[in-house]
């Protein structure tokens, strides 16, 4: 700390600056020249710190006349505290032996203010070195100070806001990109600690391949060039995640226009990217729906007046055919009579479209309905195609249209065949899915089947999938379809309560995917409507035939029980009372315990009636010849059976 001076508007008493004797006119100038400076307080002390000499800067500073302050000691401009702790007498002592002091405080006028000075303190000695006094320079700049003192005010709020901002990642980089400082947002958003990254290169944010691609350095040099930048994109936190980032960086320049750095604001918009592109796929959806179902109600209508001109058609044609025709006539009539006919399957085909064909729905276990038709359909696919039958265990069941679900089912495997024309890999796969509120269409959130046709064949452009659906939209050559397969398959799904989901990429392959609305696999028992799971009872001696019978019966959705003979089968079903406790029995024919599964068919045919009861025997020949008439009343399966074996079973009339 410095001490302050007065200055008054004469000096008194002046000690000479030098030995050499200077011109009476020219020091009379220098000392009115020191005399009449306001704005600062120039006296001098002798060499104990007793004021000598007072100019005007220094009366108005301090407040004091010179006949009031000469020959009192400076240390009167200190404050108490100071005086306290001895700053005057380090001052002179400073400057006595250091050759200058130089320093800044706070000093007291006469009137007892304070006022913030800067002071410096040099040395007077004679040619002989002698010390004779000091000269003492002081300025006032309070004012200074106050604007010194707001400026750092301000500079600390605006740091300890933007470290308290922990939404936008806010920091500083170098001309270079290299980072200079770190804010709390930015160590939550990034996870990196302010010592882990602060000099280091920024592009560390930056993906791998974003960083091949000289995005980084693309971004400083734009901002340096256009003093903004501003983009979007993926970046990578400390873990190795990534985070879709909104970046914009500043370039920061002196007042002489230099580049010092750039400032950088990052924010974390991943929910908002996932929120829009949610809301872009249901916007998507609702207009697909809403195309879809203007263009059902139209063809509805044309197909309803069409099959009016058919009907008139086809009754003329009969009457025409009634009339004896020659034989001329009648080969015209009957050529009329076929393009009747494939006139009403295109009318039939266009009703199913527009979810205006008449449906015979009915719960059914996906897995049996494929079962059944497997065989079907692999004839279907073609001797170049491996088809494959991924089929989900306890699959929950649907309520659906047995024909038109395969139908539905053969249209998928004959476009997946199509689309592969060199062969290739087809699956087709069930499972049991739970979709949020328009993950898929328009489908409100709950329980889902999914039956997929996957296939590896050229794919689709997106194009060709916005219309995939619509009627006679077809990719194949002119008389190779009608480009009604894929509307009659989105017709009867959503008619059954579902929506249909394509996900395909160019020279990948297609998978297509129907969703079904998930029921509990019911029947009606002892005529009063009481619901309860579909349960098969496995009577089976070899455990290997058991387990491999267990795991087909579950792949249906069934609920499964087993026996190991006909006379511990009897005794699990009559723990049930009056009251049937399976559905379906399924046993071996051969059997221990002096009950073979024939006998065991028979009690429960008479006990149970309403149980579906399918035998299965390795020689059924020789059962047939022992017993003829019994086998002919139930069900029979051959060993080794497969799943189509049982589904077409278990779907036969009792």
């Amino acid at each position: 700390m410095s001490e302050n001076s007065d200055h008054s508007p004469s000096l008194p008493q002046t000690v000479p600056f030098t030995t050499k004797p200077a011109l009476p006119d020219f020091q009379q100038r220098y000392e009115l020249l020191v005399a009449s400076i306001s704005d600062y307080a120039i006296y001098m002390l002798d060499s104990e710190g007793y004021v000598s000499s007072w100019n005007a800067g220094a009366e108005r500073f301090k407040g004091y006349k010179a006949h009031e302050i000469m020959g009192q000691h400076f240390s009167r401009f200190y404050t108490e505290e100071d005086r306290a702790a001895g700053l005057p007498e380090r001052a002179l002592n400073a400057a006595r032996h250091e050759g200058r002091f130089e320093g800044e405080g706070w000093r007291v006028r006469n009137d007892g203010t304070r006022f913030w000075a800067s002071v410096v303190i040099d040395p007077i000695r004679n040619a002989d070195g002698v010390l004779l006094g000091f000269a003492k320079i002081t300025r006032d700049i309070t004012d200074r100070r106050a604007a010194q003192e707001a400026l750092r005010q301000s500079e600390q709020h605006f740091r300890l806001l933007v470290q308290g901002v922990t939404d936008y990642a806010i920091y500083m980089l170098s001309p270079k990109g290299e980072i200079t400082n770190w804010n709390v947002g930015a160590q939550r958003i990034k996870g990196y600690t302010q010592e882990e990254v602060l000099g280091t290169h920024f592009s560390r944010f930056f993906t791998d391949e974003d960083r091949e691609a000289g995005v980084p350095q693309r971004a400083i040099e734009t901002a340096a060039r256009e003093g903004r930048f501003e983009s979007e994109g993926w970046r990578v936190r400390r873990d190795g995640t990534r985070f879709f980032a909104h970046a914009v960086l500043d370039a920061i320049r002196d007042e002489n226009g230099t580049l010092i750095g750039f400032a950088k604001i990052t924010r974390d918009v991943t929910e908002q990217r996932a929120t829009a592109e949610s809301l872009e796929q249901t916007r998507n959806a609702l207009f697909q729906a809403q195309k879809m179902e203007a263009i059902g109600q139209l063809t509805g209508g044309v197909a309803h007046d069409f099959n009016n001109l058919l009907a008139v058609l086809s009754s003329g044609v009969d009457i025409l055919h009634a009339q004896n025709p020659g034989s001329t006539t009648l080969r015209v009539l009957n050529s009329m009579r076929r393009a009747i006919d494939r006139g009403a399957l295109l009318t039939q085909q266009l009703l199913s479209f527009a979810r205006q064909q008449p449906l015979s729905a009915a719960l059914h276990q996906a897995n049996a309905l494929i079962g059944s038709f497997e065989q079907v359909l692999r004839r279907a696919s073609g001797p170049q195609v491996s088809f494959v039958f991924d089929l989900a265990p306890r699959l929950a069941s649907i309520f659906v249209d047995e024909a038109r679900f395969e139908a539905t089912l053969l249209n998928l495997v004959v476009n997946a065949r199509d689309a592969m024309p060199g062969g290739g890999s087809l699956t087709l796969e069930t499972r049991n899915v739970q979709l949020r509120d328009k993950e898929v269409g328009t489908l409100p959130a709950g329980d889902y089947v999914r039956v997929m046709v996957r296939d590896t064949g050229t794919g689709m452009t997106p194009e060709v999938v916005s219309r995939a659906f619509e009627p006679f939209f077809t990719t194949k050559p002119v008389g190779k379809g009608t480009g009604l397969g894929l509307s009659q398959v989105y017709g009867f799904i959503t008619q059954s309560g579902g929506d249909v989901q394509i996900r395909t990429e160019m020279g990948k392959g297609t998978a297509i995917s129907l969703f079904l609305p998930a029921h509990e696999c019911v029947v009606e028992s002892g005529g009063e409507g009481n619901a309860h799971a579909e349960r098969v009872l496995i009577v089976e001696d070899d455990q290997l035939v058991m387990a491999v019978a267990c795991d087909l019966f579950e792949t249906m959705g069934y609920e499964v029980h087993t026996a190991p003979d006909g006379v511990a089968a009897l005794r699990l079903l009559e723990q049930h009372g009056t009251e049937v406790g399976v559905d379906v029995l399924f046993t071996d024919l051969m059997m221990p315990n002096g009950m073979t599964g024939l006998d065991l068919a028979r009690e429960v045919r008479r006990r149970w009636p309403q149980v579906k009861i399918i035998i299965a025997s390795g020689y059924p020949q020789q059962a047939a010849q022992d017993q003829p008439a019994d086998l002919d009343e139930f069900d029979f399966v051959g060993k080794p059976y497969r799943l189509a074996d049982l589904a077409r079973h278990l779907r036969a009339p009792s």
